[in-house]
C-alpha cells in the first residue's frame, strides 16, 4: 500500500476535538499570525497553513495551482529514498510518487519541501543530498555514497535555482508496507532507536542551511509504549536540530481509517511549549483550519483531503484573516482554474498522463458545481485537452459580455 488514502479512508468528519465545534473562527481568524520563526527559517511560508503531500496528486500542477490562489508553502510526495538513488527508476515496486512529478517546477513552485522516506540511515542521507543538488553528479555518485555508508559533510548547496529544495522532510508517518521487514514510513514509530538514526544521518549529512523537518504520527498505536516512542523520536528531532515537526492525529495502525485526536495534537504543543508543532488530520474546510489552530496549539496547519478540487481553501483563510468572509468560487473562477490545472498537467504529465489525472481532481472541483452529479460523471470520460475543454465549454460556459 502507498502513501495514498485509498477508498479505505474514512468520508469526512469532525476529529475527536471536544468543545471545538463552539469555537469562533472568524474571530481565530482576524487574530491570527505566523509565528515568526517560521518564515525567519523558509522566507515565503508567511501564513499558517500549506498543502500536504498527497500521493498520486500533489504534483508540480496541483501545487502552482494552489500557489496561485495563496498557499505558501508545499511539500512533495512522499519519495523513496532508493529510488532517488537509482534515479528514478523502480517506482512501479515502490508505488510512491515519481520523481520528475516531485522536482521544484520554475519560480512558482517555491517555497517546496522535499520528502523522503526509507529504511537505511545512509541511503536516507545520500537521497537527501541527491535531492538538494539534483543534477549536479551523476546518480551513481550518490549510490556510492550510501554503499560506502560513510556520507560526508556536504559543501553549501549551490546558489538557489529552480531545481533546490528549501527544506527536506523525513517521512515516519506513511502506513505503507514493510519491504522485507524492514520499517520505513510509519513503521519506525514502534523503534526509535532506527528512527532516530535516520534523522541524525540526514541531518549530519546536509549543510546547516538546509533545513529538516519531520511527518509523524501520534503513535504506532493507542498504547502508552506507542506515546513514549512518541516523545523519544519527537524530543531527539528536537535535539538534533530539526525545525519543526508535522504531527498527525492518527496513529499508523488507523491507517486512514477513523479520527483524529486533536486532543494529542493539543497535549503535545502544552507539553513542549517551546517547540514549532504543526498539525494534521481531519481539516476539511477553511473553518477547520482555524478550529484546529484555536483548539491545538499548533504553530501552522497541513491541509491534505480538504484541498483535492478545491485550492480556494488557501484563498479563504486568507480571506478570513483580513477580517473577510470565505467567498466560494464562482463558475467563471472555477473555469479559468480547470483550464489552468489541465494546462499545467499537460506540461508535466504529457497529455494522455494528464487525461487520466485529471480525472480524480475532476470528481473533487464537481463538488463546487450546482450540478456536481453531471459534471462529475463528464469529467470521468475525458482523454485530452479538447475534451477537458469541450466539458468546460458544457458545464461552465463563459460569462457573456453584458450589452448596453
Amino acid at each position: 500500500m502507498s502513501c495514498q488514502e485509498g477508498n479505505n479512508a474514512t468520508p469526512p468528519s469532525p476529529a475527536i476535538a471536544p468543545g471545538a465545534e463552539s469555537i469562533d473562527t472568524a474571530g481565530v481568524a482576524r487574530a491570527t499570525s505566523i509565528d515568526p520563526r517560521i518564515p525567519a527559517i523558509v522566507p515565503g511560508f508567511d501564513a499558517p497553513f500549506f498543502q500536504a503531500g498527497l500521493a498520486g496528486y500533489s504534483d508540480a500542477a496541483m501545487r502552482i495551482v494552489a500557489r496561485r490562489h495563496g498557499c505558501p508553502y508545499c511539500i512533495t510526495e512522499a519519495l523513496l529514498d532508493r529510488t532517488i538513488l537509482a534515479g528514478g527508476r523502480g517506482f512501479a515496486k515502490a508505488d510512491l510518487g515519481e520523481l520528475h512529478h516531485n522536482i521544484p517546477s520554475g519560480h512558482e513552485d517555491h517555497p517546496l519541501c522535499g520528502q523522503i522516506m526509507g529504511s537505511d540511515p545512509a541511503e536516507m542521507a545520500a537521497a537527501a543530498i541527491k535531492m538538494i543538488e539534483q543534477a549536479k553528479h551523476p546518480a551513481r555518485h550518490y549510490r556510492l555514497l550510501a554503499e560506502s555508508n560513510a556520507i560526508p559533510a556536504t559543501s553549501p548547496p549551490p546558489p538557489h535555482t529552480d531545481l533546490t529544495f528549501e527544506t527536506i522532510d523525513i517521512n515516519l508517518a506513511c502506513p505503507v508496507k514493510k519491504i522485507k521487514a524492514k520499517a520505513r514510513g510509519g513503521h519506525w514509530l514502534a523503534d526509535p532507536d532506527g528512527a532516530i538514526a535516520i534523522l541524525k544521518a540526514v541531518r549530519d549529512a546536509l549543510p546547516a542551511s538546509i533545513p529538516t523537518t519531520m511527518k509523524i504520527r501520534r503513535g504506532s498505536d493507542d498504547s502508552p509504549e506507542a506515546e513514549r516512542n512518541f516523545y523519544r523520536i519527537f524530543d531527539a528531532a528536537n535535539d538534533l536540530g530539526y525545525a519543526w515537526a508535522t504531527v498527525h492525529g492518527r496513529t499508523v495502525e488507523q491507517k486512514y481509517k477513523g479520527p483524529s485526536r486533536w486532543t494529542f495534537l493539543r497535549e503535545l504543543t502544552r507539553n513542549r511549549p517551546n517547540a514549532i508543532v504543526f498539525g494534521s488530520g481531519d481539516v476539511w474546510d477553511v473553518h477547520d483550519i482555524f478550529r484546529m489552530l484555536d483548539y491545538t496549539g499548533v504553530h501552522a496547519v497541513s491541509v491534505a483531503r480538504g484541498c483535492i478540487g478545491n485550492p480556494w481553501i488557501f484563498r479563504q483563510a486568507r480571506q478570513m484573516m483580513q477580517g473577510l468572509p470565505p467567498m466560494p468560487p464562482t463558475l467563471a473562477e472555477q473555469r479559468e482554474v480547470l483550464e489552468q490545472h489541465f494546462a499545467l498537467s499537460v506540461g508535466v504529465n504529457g497529455e494522455r498522463g494528464a487525461g487520466l489525472l485529471m480525472r480524480k481532481f475532476g470528481i473533487k472541483f464537481a463538488h463546487h458545481h450546482p450540478n456536481p452529479h453531471a459534471v462529475k460523471q463528464r469529467f470521468i470520460s475525458v482523454t485530452s485537452t479538447d475534451e477537458w475543454l469541450a466539458a468546460l465549454d458544457e458545464h461552465y460556459p463563459a460569462e457573456q459580455p453584458i450589452l448596453t
